[in-house]
């Protein structure tokens, strides 16, 4: 079987993921996302590589994001933290992409209190929105990719 390679784009602040306030975004980091993938899925973890990318600079993030296209990627998973309400430019670079990205966020995005938090200028360029669950988030949206490729 061929090994499925999914791009984990990670905006600011997502580096100190689970020191930074665990409250609302939990005790895990990015580095605990692949044990997670093989907690769900076991052996069929095995044929996915994650591609895992973080920075606080969004001029890198697009970067990253162009560089995928010349990679033989399957899909995009997209954190983009707080420059998901605000980055009209990664907005406009996922918009041409040719890769099927997901949106994904830890918490609940429409129950925090700041209104900015309750809009996203990327996800109308994503295949959809998967937000409130932690870690778990990631792991649903890597599902969702493989199970969109593979019906193709």
């Amino acid at each position: 079987m061929k090994q499925e390679t999914i791009l984990v784009v990670n905006g600011p602040n997502l580096g100190v993921l689970g020191k930074r306030q665990p409250e609302i975004y939990g005790r895990e980091s990015l580095e605990d996302l692949p044990r997670l993938l093989h907690n769900f899925l076991g052996k069929e973890a095995e044929n996915i590589y994650l591609d895992i990318f973080q920075s606080n600079s969004e001029g890198e993030l697009i970067d990253e994001l162009e560089m995928a296209t010349q990679k033989d990627c399957q899909g995009i998973v997209i954190n983009a933290g707080a420059l998901t309400h605000t980055s009209l430019a990664l907005a406009d670079c996922l918009a041409w992409i040719d890769i099927p990205c997901i949106e994904v966020h830890l918490s609940n995005v429409w129950t925090r209190s700041e209104r900015i938090r309750h809009t996203s200028l990327i996800a109308k360029h994503c295949q959809g929105v998967i937000s409130g669950f932690g870690l778990t988030s990631y792991i649903l949206a890597i599902i969702a990719l493989l199970h969109s490729s593979l019906s193709k």
